[in-house]
């Protein structure tokens, strides 16, 4: 039976820079589940064209056809590769917004691939200061390496680290995320994920365990 990659981009543009970080992600991630003996069914949720229904659903809480094929994809995936522009040096509101309609636990344990694309490496610091910390809280498995790509990045000679050098941050990301998916540990070679009660812990505090805020205000005030 063939894993499922469910591959999320935010990109707004035609032709977008992260739709192609996007598919060159998702295909090195194939070929490395196929050189491990496995086969792996890649399907895009394109946030540009949901965009309307996102908003509709934020507001009406119905969600339309589309988007929920979109939310029970993610649902069904084994695992996600996520991928945003940067807007305002972090995640977009499109892409938060998606994320923002998932079941809350739909990604616990789950193997997820962080990306994002800009037009300057100043905000490559977005992988580890706003999509790590986002799906650590969900849940997920984030894999330890991010893919950032700026503009520089596409150009013919691989960017600021040199010929290649994309590729080579793909091909990492891709084989640790591709260990997730095949082996039978669930775990990449020296990466430790963090523990889903210890994660998910602040979610479960009872409430007759909290000290009501207005009585904390008045012991300040005494």
């Amino acid at each position: 039976m063939a894993r499922k990659l469910v591959v999320i981009s935010a990109g707004l543009s035609v032709p977008s820079s992260t739709r192609i970080l996007a598919d060159r992600i998702s295909g090195a991630v194939q070929r490395e589940v196929t050189a491990r003996g496995e086969s792996l069914e890649v399907e895009v949720v394109e946030l540009r064209g949901l965009a309307r229904e996102i908003a509709d659903h934020l507001v009406s809480g119905m969600p339309p056809s589309a988007l929920r094929q979109a939310l029970s994809a993610v649902s069904s995936a084994d695992a996600v590769v996520a991928v945003t522009p940067v807007f305002t040096t972090s995640y977009s509101g499109l892409f938060k917004s998606f994320i923002d309609l998932l079941d809350p636990d739909v990604l616990t344990g789950k193997p997820v691939l962080i990306a994002a694309t800009a037009g300057t490496p100043r905000h490559s610091l977005v992988l580890d200061h706003a999509l790590r910390p986002l799906f650590t809280y969900l849940r997920a498995v984030v894999v330890p390496t991010g893919v950032f790509a700026a503009t520089e990045d596409f150009g013919s000679n691989g960017g600021r680290d040199g010929e290649d050098g994309l590729d080579r941050r793909i091909a990492r990301a891709a084989s640790e995320l591709g260990a997730l998916l095949v082996s039978t540990s669930g775990s990449v070679p020296g990466f430790t994920a963090p523990a889903v009660d210890e994660v998910g812990k602040v979610d479960r505090i009872s409430e007759d365990s909290l000290t009501p805020f207005e009585q904390l205000l008045g012991n300040q005030l005494r």
